[in-house]
């Protein structure tokens, strides 16, 4: 198993994955991003979860379930020892806005709306959306846009998401942050309670 991201300075990454893979691997549910950052000056580690080859993002990922990885990932980690004084460790779905980041990820929601933010403008835009049709033959991002379609390399992507829109009177909207996402939230170093956070 591998995330489609990982980042992780400061720790050691073998070891960090070497105790949270196979957690994930026993609740059968796919890594998708593994990250160590700061929040309000606490150290916290987020575990953003899926299940294998789902094409809903977040679907079949509860709030229990994430607490249930949680307590789960804290212990392997405290065993491990590889994550030293205290932190937050936070497990949740990437939510209906999941961010995609392999050729796979364009094929397996091929049907929803995107957002993609380019490296160089196409019409002098550099952030496009539209429809996701999959790969092309030769491996492209095909995208479904107001002006047709586009096929793009996927080294023409600086990042993508999907683009979860509510259905309003007056049409469909875009919505910011993390729409649709399960999230719980535990204390890291035998602390750990978990806890639905936001």
């Amino acid at each position: 198993m591998t995330f489609a991201l990982d980042r992780l300075p400061g720790l050691d990454r073998d070891r960090v994955l070497a105790a949270v893979e196979p957690v994930l691997a026993a609740h059968r549910v796919a890594g998708v991003e593994l990250v160590w950052r700061t929040n309000r000056g606490r150290p916290v580690l987020e575990v953003t979860i899926e299940k294998p080859g789902s094409r809903v993002p977040g679907s079949g990922i509860t709030i229990e379930l994430c607490s249930e990885i949680s307590r789960d990932l804290g212990a392997a980690l405290d065993a491990a020892d590889v994550i030293s004084g205290g932190y937050t460790l936070e497990v949740g779905s990437p939510g209906l806005d999941r961010a995609l980041y392999s050729p796979d990820d364009y094929r397996r929601f091929a049907g929803e709306r995107a957002r993609l933010k380019l490296k160089e403008p196409i019409r002098n835009q550099h952030v496009v959306w539209g429809m996701l049709q999959g790969l092309s033959e030769q491996g492209q991002v095909v995208l479904q846009t107001e002006w047709g379609e586009l096929e793009l390399e996927f080294a023409q992507i600086d990042s993508a998401r999907l683009a979860f829109e509510w259905n309003t009177p007056t049409g469909p909207r875009a919505r910011p942050g993390k729409p649709g996402s399960q999230r719980a939230a535990g204390r890291g170093q035998k602390d750990r309670r978990p806890r639905p956070s936001r």
